[in-house]
């Protein structure tokens, strides 16, 4: 070898020897760093109690993104186009995305759930268009079990998309009934006895006060509201328990509960038209 090739031999291991070092460097920071970053999202969520199977998905998720980032960035170092690479990942990433669409718009609604929590598993829900118990939250669907227990799955981005009511998340509910008296009865005696029977009843809560009021003149009816405040769990109780003890005091006292009346007027025509 003449001292002209080891001149280019040394020139070229100079060059590419300087960027497979800076290469490397890249390769070890980026790494260190992508770690990093996926140990502090983790943190996050576990502090923010996320599904233990949704927080070792997402971790995962993102160190891999990461890492590609990485890999990518340390090729490009060395001179390797990398264009060609990401253009195969865009389109792959694009068809992947098409042909699971819904899928993914069910994860990230699972995600959406698992973070912000409008719901835990045992709380009594209305949501995507169904209702009953909470039984358990994935990351595509949500499983409900119904008040005549059918188990309902719902997909998550049904759930994510409308309106959300979550029934049993405070302690206590108001328990809303209706009562109907006919026109003839005194409604001073009527309100008394209501009120007087919900106060009776120990699953009644003293604060807030429960109101009994005079909310509609009906076509057949006089109808009061009945709106007294309970745990959550002595509201159908007190709801059920409250229709035959208000019939059975009212038949006791001589006030009426009416049944629909129409008043119909007949019209007789004469003979000779």
């Amino acid at each position: 070898m003449d001292q002209e090739q080891l001149d280019k031999l040394v020139e070229f291991a100079t060059i590419y020897g300087l960027k497979i070092i800076a290469a490397l460097l890249i390769f070890v920071i980026g790494r260190w760093i992508a770690k990093l970053l996926t140990k502090s999202v983790r943190k996050v969520m576990e502090k923010k109690e996320v599904d233990p199977a949704l927080t070792s998905f997402i971790s995962s998720l993102l160190y891999a993104i990461l890492l590609i980032i990485v890999v990518l960035a340390a090729i490009s170092k060395i001179g390797v186009q990398t264009t060609s690479f990401i253009a195969i990942l865009g389109a792959a990433g694009l068809a992947i995305g098409l042909s699971l669409q819904g899928s993914l718009a069910n994860f990230a609604s699972g995600v959406l759930i698992m973070l912000f929590r409008p719901f835990k598993i045992g709380d009594f829900v209305d949501a995507g268009g169904a209702t009953g118990i909470v039984e358990e939250i994935g990351i595509l669907v949500t499983e409900l079990r119904s008040p005549d227990n059918k188990k309902i799955i719902v997909p998550n981005s049904g759930v994510m998309s409308g309106n959300i009511t979550n029934i049993t998340a405070n302690d206590t509910r108001r328990c809303d009934m209706a009562f109907g008296v006919g026109y003839s009865d005194d409604l001073d005696k009527v309100q008394d006895i209501l009120m007087e029977m919900i106060k009776a009843d120990d699953r009644v809560l003293k604060d807030p006060e429960p109101v009994v009021v005079v909310a509609e003149l009906g076509d057949s009816s006089i109808n009061f509201k009945v709106r007294p405040w309970v745990k959550k769990e002595d509201y159908w109780g007190l709801f059920f328990d409250m229709q035959k003890a208000v019939k059975q005091r009212f038949d006791k006292e001589g006030i009426s509960i009416p049944f629909p009346q129409r008043d119909v007027h007949l019209f007789q025509e004469s003979a000779g038209g």
